[in-house]
């Protein structure tokens, strides 16, 4: 059902170009799965049952963590089913449940990595009153706001596509993406554009903008600073540094894909770059702050050698 108003299934048609190649990748896909969810788990476990661990840091990283693990389980399970299925139909509701998943994801890194921006302004800049400001409450509430508002602004992208009237069920990608169903509407869009323009700028430009300035801050502090307090920071902020541009980096090939024709582009190079944004920050996050922050490292250290 390709031309009829409101068709009740989409057909993913990227899977078509994986042809031959959906075993190995199943397999490959699979254990890019398995060791992602092992290593957030562990980051999960080692911050919950480890007290000294219990600082704004560590809770904000568990939280990454913890979101890894949804974007991975929201979004793999369905992934490998397809990989070795002929057909690649997938329901509207099922579709749009997608599109919710992976959009929140998405959105929730970028806040949380704002709210990681803010914890390390404070501890750099304002030292003697990092306990004040970073208390429990303040940690609890910056958690809870990181949270609902994209939980609220993406349901409203996804509430608004799920009334259009669409005139055709073609997906060029390997998941449901908010922007691919509304161009199959049959209707005007300016409504979903407006809201859609509106959720992408407060939930991706301002948290990378405000992380951007509380680096400059931190930047022009350092530049006064002696060499000693310069390598503290490094080691502080480096993992979020490298967290920060290596999530920028995919987020912006995903948004700059979703307006280009895939038609013209090698269908290979169209998976993988639709895929990273759900590859490789819950792949690479756990080994940046497992192995690079020393109080993470300890702790897995000493379980390991217990175990």
């Amino acid at each position: 059902m390709e031309n009829g108003t409101n068709p009740p299934y989409f057909n993913l048609t990227m899977f078509v170009n994986i042809g031959n190649y959906r075993y190995p990748t199943f397999v490959l896909c699979f254990l890019l799965c398995a060791f992602i969810i092992s290593a957030n788990l562990v980051i999960v476990v080692v911050i919950t049952f480890e007290k000294t661990l219990h600082e704004p840091m560590y809770v904000f990283i568990m939280c990454l963590s913890l979101n890894s693990l949804y974007g991975t389980t929201g979004f793999f399970f369905r992934f490998l089913s397809d990989l070795l299925s002929d057909s690649h139909l997938i329901s509207r509701p099922a579709c749009l449940t997608q599109v919710y998943v992976i959009y929140t994801y998405a959105s929730y890194e970028l806040t949380l990595l704002g709210v990681m921006a803010y914890d390390r302004y404070v501890a750099v800049c304002q030292p003697l009153h990092y306990h004040t400001k970073m208390t429990s409450k303040v940690v609890s509430i910056l958690i809870f706001l990181a949270w609902l508002y994209p939980a609220l602004a993406v349901f409203a992208c996804v509430y608004l596509a799920s009334r259009l009237p669409l005139c055709g069920n073609k997906i060029q990608k390997v998941f449901c993406a908010n922007w691919s169903v509304v161009k199959l509407s049959c209707v005007s869009t300016a409504l979903n554009n407006l809201v859609g323009m509106l959720v992408t700028t407060s939930t991706v430009f301002l948290p990378l903008a405000f992380v951007l300035y509380t680096y400059v801050r931190i930047f022009l502090l350092c530049r006064k600073r002696s060499s000693e307090f310069k390598s503290k920071v490094i080691q502080s902020c480096l993992p979020h540094i490298v967290t920060f541009v290596n999530y920028s980096i995919t987020v912006f090939c995903d948004i700059a894909l979703s307006r280009t024709n895939l038609e013209e582009l090698n269908p290979f190079l169209v998976v993988f770059l639709s895929l990273e944004f759900v590859f490789i920050p819950p792949l690479v996050n756990p080994l940046v702050y497992g192995l690079k922050l020393p109080d993470i490292r300890k702790v897995i250290l000493r379980m390991l050698s217990c175990s």
